[in-house]
């Protein structure tokens, strides 16, 4: 199994001539944030444009947050007499989202996706899922999601075997985007 995806990963770079995708295997975050950004590349790449509303609004939010802890730096009153001021608490329903998109180029009973991953602590499960930005909406189509080990994409030197997962998210779009079954 290894060789295959040794040679899945020497064919991938002879073939797009750019330098192979590298992971650090004992860092998670470097695994994640890897399969992420792929995994971001792909979708986009079936013609779902980003929507960055959602990255605006955080930079916006940290933004207040720090001027808010500038002025919270000094105001004249020690820590526990201003801990009122303090208090902020945000919502925002990107939880694990990693790409919010806008739906395809001429599609009008399509909403945008949110995709959204999980990689946890000590672990080598990767969980991807592809649900409706808009569940509420008549076109909105049922979550989908897969877990599958990240050691299938990755060869022992920690490149990424991008032939493997790019079937694999093709997949899960395709399940996505498939019509349910109507009942009879």
């Amino acid at each position: 199994m290894q060789e295959k995806k040794a040679d899945m990963a020497a064919n991938d770079t002879n073939s797009s001539n750019k330098n192979p995708k590298k992971a650090n295997l004992l860092d998670h975050h470097s695994i994640k944030h890897l399969l992420d950004e792929f995994v971001s590349e792909v979708v986009t790449g079936r013609g779902y444009a980003e929507d960055v509303r959602m990255s605006n609004f955080r930079l916006l939010m940290g933004s207040i947050i720090i001027i808010i802890a500038l002025l919270a730096q000094f105001y004249p009153k020690k820590f526990p007499e201003n801990r009122d001021f303090l208090i902020l608490i945000l919502y925002t329903k990107e939880k694990n989202a990693i790409l919010f998109t806008h739906p395809p180029e001429g599609s009008f009973n399509s909403t945008g996706l949110v995709v959204s991953s999980k990689l946890p602590r000590f672990s080598d499960s990767y969980t991807l899922s592809i649900a409706s930005v808009d569940p509420k909406s008549k076109a909105a189509k049922e979550p989908v999601e897969f877990t599958k080990s990240v050691t299938q994409w990755f060869t022992k030197d920690g490149i990424l075997v991008e032939g493997l997962l790019w079937k694999d998210v093709e997949g899960l779009i395709n399940d996505y985007a498939r019509e349910p079954k109507k009942n009879k």
